[in-house]
């Protein structure tokens, strides 16, 4: 039975529960006003239902019109987006995640709680799959992440036709390109928003489909629902937007078949609330704050002006008030904003509240009801087609040139500064970005001025300290890393680096110190263990350096500097096999690395196993041509098969182009060789492997770059 509300009807109420939606409570005519055409469709509607979806058809158009028409929107308004890369913590989520790399990561997604950054299983479900299909392009996710923000403004389209909205397709297209959503999608991160906004809305229609008189929906809502909890929990308001929603069509709703909904939102929002304070890190002084200080901080993030607590209750109050005037509908509609806004307003501790307690992505469904509201006064408007076309041009415009921004990390940052030049975390991100890009004398720039903005902040004094070691400034790198120590933060990083320095300077001895300091504090810490190895290994400790990259590769199995590092000890050890596996498997981490197919070369050829040894040398040649130690490697192993005229002519190569980049003692040394190949003496049988024994540079350890910036409704 379809419930129906309109002057004189009645809902019947079983207490059987044989249709949990249903009511036996009479309800009184009621005064409906002009917001108020929302309603639940039903055999018999009244004139005045009846004249709202009139008016609703007449601004509509047929459904696979409208439909492709939003999907057309959308392609327009987020094609930047398309073009866009990875920014920021992508690299937590996708670039760096080592969860998306094996079956075995997708167990952890599921059981280990701690995994992965958030516990949305659902979401690193859909990036796992993506991972396995195109890798690190970055294409896919962006194409991924628009289609599903389509999807989900032709649900918001179904929803409207279901509730007879007045405007529903020109709500669907403020939705489909408004620049407050652009965060959302166009930040491969947010698939958590787009992909948990699909589920919500899914399972939004399918309990409409249920109230209406479809039982079978009802599975099918509360099953999607838990989806969009496993995929993001700020869904966990559904409920209480649905009794919501029934209750202004209605007068009354029974609570009952809502309540499988509410303890599954509960449980949910619990976990996240436990992992936010317990494994993302929501907690310390800075979520320390009174209830005061969460109602002044959730009033302003509702209202703009000062005052803001008063005045978001005192719009409540008086739309209240107003109902009986101008219907029940604006009030429903501020009451579901505020409800889908609530776990974001700071009344529970998550960890962007230390940065800032708005943000764009946090509006993404709370955004829905606001721009349903306003799309159903624009057709109450003169000419409301040329209005609607105006509106969604500009905010299309708009949509289009927010996108851009999200170009690449760099320019976001910048983006950022332009608009608020005392941001530190802008400063630093910024400053990251130009020192991974050897632009160091300019990330220094940033750095400090980032820590005149916020002296204490000890995440700036290590990054600072980072850009100074490696511009050889290793006193000044020392100090900062000394004032990061006496400053809150991660300490175990900040050890690791400071002892990168020492290790650097030639205090070997302090420098272990401090990495075992930092695996103290750390114990799951990778870095400190394969660097604490190089120590280790430059102190002739080999048995002891072993064991640090061995512990490393226990924590993170595809640690590449580990496996350099370890497969060079190995090999100084005479353990060439155990040496070949480990330059195999940093081959598998870095395919493109030359330095890596020289190594594995090297080995291989100390092996006699010549054949493989030329093919990887080769390949280190393509990828760097001209370099006189593989050419060398190369020669030698021609000639160790026998092939001396190419032995020879790869020799010649070799010292023209030693000599050429004026390393003398290198062409030195491969001119005598070059002699024996020309007198068939045969290869030189080489004691020694160029680069073996050899570890790699240390780690510096880089904390995750900081939560992106609320860039602000447009």
């Amino acid at each position: 039975m379809r419930g129906h509300v309109g002057r004189g009807c009645r809902v019947v109420r079983s207490r059987l529960s044989a249709d949990p939606f249903s009511t036996s409570l009479p309800l009184p005519a009621r005064n409906h006003g002009p917001a108020d055409a929302l309603v639940i469709q039903s055999p018999a509607a009244s004139p005045e239902e009846r004249r709202h979806r009139e008016r609703a058809q007449a601004v509509g158009r047929p459904k696979t019109v409208g439909g492709v028409a939003l999907a057309l929107l959308v392609v327009a308004a987020y094609l930047p987006a398309l073009r866009a890369g990875f920014i920021w913590d992508d690299d937590a989520y996708v670039t760096a995640n080592a969860t998306l790399r094996t079956l075995d990561g997708l167990r952890r997604i599921w059981l280990e709680p701690g995994a992965v950054p958030q516990y949305y299983p659902l979401t690193f479900t859909s990036l796992w799959l993506e991972h396995h299909l195109w890798g690190v392009q970055p294409l896919g996710y962006h194409l991924v992440n628009v289609l599903l923000h389509g999807a989900n403004a032709i649900l918001v389209w179904v929803i409207g036709r279901r509730l007879a909205l007045p405007g529903a397709w020109l709500a669907a297209a403020m939705f489909a390109v408004h620049p407050v959503h652009v965060e959302s999608v166009a930040w491969v991160t947010e698939r958590k928003n787009v992909l948990s906004g699909a589920l919500y809305l899914a399972a939004f229609l399918a309990y409409l489909r249920a109230a209406g008189g479809a039982r079978a929906a009802y599975g099918l809502a509360l099953g999607l629902f838990a989806g969009a909890l496993l995929a993001k929990t700020v869904t966990c308001t559904l409920p209480v937007v649905l009794l919501l929603v029934l209750w202004w069509r209605r007068g009354r709703v029974d609570i009952t078949p809502l309540i499988p909904f509410f303890v599954l939102g509960a449980a949910s929002g619990l976990v996240t609330a436990w992992m936010e304070a317990h494994h993302v890190g929501a907690t310390g002084a800075l979520w320390r704050l009174s209830l005061l200080d969460r109602c002044l901080i959730a009033g302003r993030a509702l209202w703009w002006q000062y005052l803001f607590p008063l005045a978001a209750a005192a719009t409540v109050a008086a739309l209240h008030l107003a109902r009986g005037r101008i219907g029940s509908g604006p009030l429903v509609a501020v009451l579901c904003y505020v409800t889908t806004l609530a776990p974001a307003l700071g009344f529970v501790n998550v960890y962007p509240m230390r940065y800032s307690f708005v943000a764009d992505h946090f509006q993404y469904l709370a955004s829905l009801p606001l721009i349903a509201l306003a799309a159903a006064g624009a057709t109450r408007l003169p000419r409301p087609q040329v209005i609607g076309a105006a509106v969604l041009l500009a905010l299309g415009a708009l949509a289009w040139r927010q996108a851009l921004v999200y170009r690449d990390p760099e320019t976001a940052w910048r983006d950022t500064l332009a608009k608020d030049p005392d941001s530190s975390m802008a400063h630093i991100n910024l400053g990251m970005l130009l020192s991974d890009d050897g632009r160091v004398p300019e990330a220094i720039v940033h750095f400090r001025e980032a820590l005149r903005i916020d002296p204490e902040d000890g995440e700036a004094h290590n990054d600072l300290g980072n850009a100074l070691a490696s511009e050889g400034k290793l006193d000044e790198a020392i100090a900062e890393y000394g004032a990061a120590l006496g400053m809150k933060g991660d300490h175990a990083l900040v050890h690791n680096n400071l002892g990168n320095a020492l290790a650097a300077s030639g205090r070997l001895e302090d420098a272990a110190a401090h990495y075992r300091e930092a695996i103290r504090e750390k114990p799951g810490y990778a870095d400190p263990h394969s660097n604490l190895g190089n120590v280790l290994a430059a102190t002739e400790r080999l048995a002891d350096a072993t064991a640090e990259y061995e512990a490393a590769l226990r924590l993170d199995p595809g640690y590449a500097d580990a496996h350099a590092n370890l497969a060079a000890v190995l090999a100084a050890q005479g353990d060439l096999d155990g040496a070949i596996a480990h330059y195999q498997a940093l081959l598998a981490a870095r395919p493109r690395s030359a330095q890596a197919h020289y190594d594995l070369a090297t080995a291989l050829a100390a092996r006699a196993r010549q054949t493989e040894a030329t093919a990887h040398y080769r390949e280190a040649l393509r990828l760097r041509p001209d370099w006189p130690e593989a050419l060398d490697g190369l020669a030698a192993s021609y000639a160790a098969d026998g092939q001396w005229e190419a032995a020879v002519a790869t020799a010649e190569r070799a010292v023209r182009t030693a000599t050429a980049a004026g390393e003398t003692d290198v062409a030195g040394a491969i001119r005598e060789r070059l002699a024996r190949y020309r007198a068939r003496r045969g290869a030189i049988a080489r004691s020694r492997c160029p680069s073996l024994g050899q570890t790699r540079p240390l780690t510096e350890s880089r904390r995750p770059r900081r939560p992106f910036p609320a860039q602000g409704a447009v």
